[in-house]
């Protein structure tokens, strides 16, 4: 049957085969049953935020396909991307914890499926749930670590070289290692992993063209291959 996006979609958590793999939604069967009876399926299609920074908590959001931008903005409208989040990640977790203002903004970086719960059965559901509540303290401290790592490379980086060759190096980890390198699917536009960096489009499209004319990457369409890691990581200082 054809699904919105040609997603595949699940709506039964419980049947969903990458439960398993996904350290959130990985708990027993009674546990999943509980969260499905409170859990709101839709299909997003790229582009569409899900919440905006500063509004007030409505709820959750779990990816279950798709990729999300986390991102916030200044008074002057700048803004800066702080990650990209995982399918398996549940969204305003913070906030809707403290019952306190998204602290980010977070916007569809390709079609999903998310999930979402309500504020007030969440909270509900992890009180009545130990594992629910160990999972949500996991992924808050993944999270802060993040932020840590992230606030080190824009902070201690010399160059906005170093600071990409460093965002390249950490999509490595997750890319495919092939013969020809690691071989990465990139849906950022420039001026997207301008906005990672903190620099302009124009810097990251001469820098990403430096790159390639020193044979460190191979670019077609979204398709990025890193020919050289160990060029990338003498850049990166310790």
């Amino acid at each position: 049957m054809a699904t919105p996006y040609n997603l595949d979609v699940h709506t039964d958590c419980l049947r969903c085969s990458a439960r398993a793999e996904r350290p959130f939604c990985n708990m027993s069967p009674e546990a999943v049953d509980a969260l499905d009876a409170i859990t709101f399926t839709s299909v997003y299609p790229k582009g569409s935020m899900l919440f905006a920074e500063g509004e007030k908590p409505r709820g959750v959001f779990i990816i279950c396909s798709g990729r999300v931008k986390l991102m916030t903005s200044s008074s002057e409208g700048k803004t800066l991307i702080l990650r990209i989040a995982e399918p398996g990640e549940v969204l305003g977790l913070s906030s809707a914890v403290a019952d306190r203002a998204y602290e980010v903004s977070a916007e569809t970086l390709e079609p999903c499926q998310i999930n979402a719960v309500r504020r007030d059965d969440f909270v509900r559901f992890i009180t009545e749930h130990v594992e629910a509540c160990m999972h949500s303290a996991e992924q808050l401290s993944s999270a802060y670590n993040s932020a840590q790592r992230e606030i080190r490379n824009l902070g201690l980086s010399q160059t906005t070289g170093e600071r990409l060759a460093r965002l390249l190096l950490d999509w490595s980890a997750k890319g495919e290692k092939r013969k020809d390198g690691v071989r990465l699917q990139v849906l950022l536009t420039h001026e997207e992993i301008a906005e990672m960096i903190g620099t302009t489009r124009e810097t990251v499209t001469r820098l990403l063209s430096d790159f390639k004319k020193k044979g460190i990457l191979e670019i077609k369409g979204a398709t990025f291959v890193i020919r050289k890691p160990e060029a990338l990581e003498a850049m990166v200082s310790t």
